[in-house]
């Protein structure tokens, strides 16, 4: 058993937007921890990070939770559930291997980590193993209920806080035997709630506050939102005690107030809608209030709200412009993740996208070229363990993630450039040979990213440096194949190493194994051996470049798959290759002339 101590997962809350809206606990853990993990859309902006990015301090571990899917189109075996219960499963497993190892991690949660909030179904799969602490944090309702300025309940009144998602007709139900409601995780689900208003003769007295506590933020009456223009960040509320005070309305959409006639400065109640609008008991009397904005001054400003400066973290705008991208008005519970950071994000001018190759392991094979782009990227994109790999430098964002969402970070990469931003895809030895520019440039060439530069540099391949260790093994004709059944099925890959061996062709077979796949260099080894002598040369390289590096030459029939892992690279000789004993270890050369044996 490790001596090694546990770490404690917090999970903390971070308010509804405005990062001064942090509590001063939660700003101290963030800076504190030494993981800071926090989840986002295949876009990769997340809004969690942005809310806490003043408190990060330089050089801190990240992990990036890339929600695999944000809508139920999925071709995951399970469907929508199947991959969004496989993608909390990772999750877990990610943080639980930094706790395990002693590092306590914070996971940071928009508004409260058990409020709608995607913290909950970590907590549930680590809080049995590991110490859990949850920093509470103020909800996107109490934000909304501070910008409308009046009363959400007094007295014995009942508050009823209801998704968005919920059908039409059980939204009605709820909203008619309620004093007061807060309706959560709008978007496109905005007509359904508003018909639900209706139906039950709340809309009459019902706001709309979109961004609450943000630079951007906007009330309305609910009855006046464009229905095309709702994000996932706005909440409709139902006070429950009369407003007695004038509540700071914003302008009202353009097409509204032209079908209206009504100038923006007044706030006028909207006739009832359904006639259970002029009995319902428990709607409070209508209120007209003259909204004092003076002439020329922004609505937002006016209310009270302060716009925070865009800073290189992008903490405000970011946060308040971030857009739902769910589906239709009609969505289940389960369509989108309970997390805002599951919303998409907006463009703004582009930058570029560089792919580099860092070389297999040793820093002296990282060429200068990407050495010099690194140092030029705002941020840097790719798997934790390759992000790991790149000095730190001030101001640079890393933006690390798992292994298996290799579109999802090319996504993000070109999303982050067409903002503006100077963007380092990181891989392992060359970005060309099975890692992020393939996905980058499949990705680049979706229309939305025409005006996004791409580039890629090359870096030394594992293959040469595994084949360096032992001479020259790679010396005539060659192939590079991937172990790997992720991407393509078994049958395609065994196919192809029958005909790379039938062709008398030396072998580099990278991803051998993992841990969940053991069972491939088995199967390798026996259909090689069909066209191949038992003691063929096999060059067994692990961690080449890197601290744990290992190299070992030994015969095809005594390669054992227990000794392969994905750290490890392959490399199958030909008929033609040969090995040799020196005093300082194993030779071996595949002749460049046939007919030399």
């Amino acid at each position: 058993m490790s001596d090694t101590a546990k770490g404690k997962l917090w999970g903390i809350g971070l308010g509804p937007g405005d990062p001064e809206l942090v509590t001063v606990k939660a700003a101290r853990l963030i800076g504190a921890a030494d993981v800071v993990a926090f989840h986002s859309a295949r876009h990769g902006r997340s809004i969690s990070r942005g809310i806490a990015a003043p408190y990060l301090r330089p050089g801190q571990l990240e992990e990036h939770l890339i929600y695999p899917v944000t809508t139920e189109t999925t071709d995951h075996p399970g469907g929508y559930q199947g991959a969004i219960d496989e993608f909390y499963e990772r999750s877990a497993a990610l943080l639980a291997a930094h706790l395990d190892a002693g590092r306590t991690v914070a996971l940071l949660a928009a508004g409260d980590p058990l409020f709608y909030s995607s913290y909950m179904h970590m907590h549930r799969r680590l809080a049995d193993r590991f110490e859990a602490e949850i920093v509470p944090g103020i909800t996107s309702v109490s934000a909304a209920s501070a910008a409308l300025g009046t009363p959400l309940v007094e007295g014995e009144q009942v508050l009823t806080v209801l998704p968005g998602t919920l059908p039409a007709d059980e939204l009605t139900r709820r909203l008619a035997g309620t004093d007061a409601a807060a309706i959560m995780k709008l978007g496109r689900t905005y007509p359904g709630v508003r018909q639900a208003l209706s139906d039950s003769g709340r809309l009459a007295d019902a706001y709309y506050v979109e961004r609450a506590s943000s630079g951007r933020q906007r009330v309305l009456r609910a009855a006046e939102v464009d229905d095309a223009e709702v994000p996932y960040f706005a909440i409709a509320v139902v006070p429950g005690p009369a407003p007695t005070t004038e509540i700071p309305l914003s302008p009202a959409p353009a097409a509204t107030l032209a079908a209206s006639r009504t100038p923006h400065k007044t706030a006028q109640v909207p006739a009832a809608s359904s006639p259970a609008a002029e009995s319902h008991p428990r709607s409070p009397r209508a209120v007209t209030a003259e909204h004092a904005t003076p002439p020329g001054t922004d609505a937002t400003t006016a209310a009270g709200h302060i716009a925070l400066p865009r800073t290189d973290n992008a903490i405000a705008s970011d946060v308040a412009t971030a857009q739902d991208n769910s589906g239709s008005g009609t969505q289940r519970l389960g369509t989108l993740p309970d997390s805002p950071d599951a919303a998409e994000a907006p463009f703004g001018a582009s930058g570029e996208v560089v792919v580099v190759g860092l070389g297999p392991g040793a820093a002296e094979w990282t060429t200068p070229e990407v050495t010099e782009a690194l140092a030029q990227a705002t941020d840097l994109v790719g798997y934790t363990t390759y992000i790991d790999r790149v000095p730190v430098r001030p101001g640079q964002r890393r933006h690390a993630s798992d292994n298996r969402v290799e579109s999802e970070r090319a996504a993000m990469a070109l999303d982050l450039a067409a903002r503006g931003g100077r963007v380092a895809v990181v891989s392992s030895g060359d970005p060309g040979v099975f890692a992020m520019a393939a996905a980058v440039v499949e990705e680049s060439a979706d229309p939305r990213w025409r005006g996004v530069r791409v580039r890629v540099l090359p870096g030394m391949t594992a293959a040469g440096a595994v084949a360096a260790r032992v001479g020259a093994p790679l010396g005539h004709d060659f192939a590079m194949i991937s172990l790997s059944d992720r991407l393509k099925p078994w049958e395609v890959v065994a196919q192809r190493i029958s005909a790379v061996a039938a062709a008398d062709m030396a072998l580099a077979v990278y991803n051998p194994a993992s841990t969940q796949r053991t069972w491939q260099v088995a199967a390798m080894r026996d259909l090689l051996l069909e066209h191949r002598k038992p003691d063929t040369p096999v060059i067994v390289g692990r961690d080449v470049g890197g601290p744990a590096e290992s190299v070992r030459v030994v015969p095809l029939a005594d390669l054992d798959p227990a000794q392969v892992d994905m750290r490890t690279l392959l490399i199958v000789g030909a008929s033609t290759t040969t090995a040799f004993d020196t005093p300082t270890g194993t030779r071996v050369y595949t002749s460049r002339r046939y007919g030399t044996h």
